[in-house]
């Protein structure tokens, strides 16, 4: 199964550069139908056209989401949630398996952590079950994991980011996904402290373009394996163009003010 985790990890993963381009579109379980996600069809076409490596969406999605032409992109089917309408929305629960994402041609499964909350418990168990059988099949996990609960004061803190990329490390995932630190050195830090890439999480939407590819630029720097970035992608007004200057920056190493003149900003 070895070889057939390597091959699923090419397909969402450049193999040249070792980085990666993800856009999380699993965002209407938690709030709703987005802007930018209304159509999914447009969304997976507009993501594939600017060069993105992968998709990621929950499994009633995939069906909405294949579009039967153009370029292919690697999928992610995510086996967690949770609504904004709940009493406890940090309380991700699993909502599928790893057979169910094989089942619609996933490459990679993903499953969300919340560190600190009162039901961390079950959610570090969600995410060594999901580990477990995803090994045993051969595919990648991505684990997203944040610090959010009643005992973090500050979830940008580098120790407590460390932390997060640390615990997806020890419970199995071959890729983990955490907050920017908000500096180069301190994200270094992070990266260096996990045998696993680091990619970055987008977080709120961002009004500065500039700023967002600074992230992305400086968290590559810091040895980050790129991004798993939502609505600063898939809700800008010109999200083709803004996932070409992504991958200028994530897999050619270009200048934040080449890719943002690409953009035409």
């Amino acid at each position: 199964m070895q070889i057939g985790k390597s091959v699923r990890m090419e397909r969402i993963v450049n193999r040249n550069t070792g980085r990666t381009i993800v856009v999380p579109m699993d965002h209407g379980i938690s709030v709703g139908p987005l802007k930018g996600l209304r159509s999914m069809r447009r969304a997976v076409n507009d993501m594939v056209r600017g060069g993105a490596n992968a998709v990621l969406m929950h499994k009633g999605l995939v069906r909405c989401s294949h579009r039967e032409e153009g370029g292919d992109v690697g999928l992610i089917v995510h086996l967690s949630a949770s609504t904004c309408l709940s009493p406890l929305p940090n309380k991700k629960t699993l909502v599928g398996t790893v057979e169910d994402a094989l089942r619609l041609g996933a490459d990679a499964v993903s499953v969300h952590v919340n560190l600190g909350d009162e039901a961390e418990a079950q959610m570090l168990s969600g995410l060594g079950e999901v580990a477990s059988a995803a090994t045993s099949w051969g595919v990648p996990v991505l684990a997203m994991v944040y610090a959010r609960g009643p005992k973090i004061k500050d979830e940008f803190d580098p120790e407590v980011v460390a932390h997060c990329a640390r615990a997806g490390e020890e419970l199995g995932a071959d890729i983990v996904k955490v907050p920017y630190t908000g500096d180069i050195e301190t994200f270094k830090n992070v990266v260096e402290g996990c045998c696993i890439p680091v990619v970055i999480a987008g977080g709120p939407k961002l009004d500065s373009t500039r700023d967002f590819l600074q992230m992305v630029a400086d968290s590559i720097e810091a040895g980050g394996a790129g991004l798993s970035v939502g609505r600063n992608v898939f809700q800008h007004e010109n999200r083709v163009k803004l996932v070409e200057a992504l991958h200028m920056i994530v897999h050619e190493d270009e200048t934040v003010d080449n890719a943002l003149a690409h953009i035409g900003e």
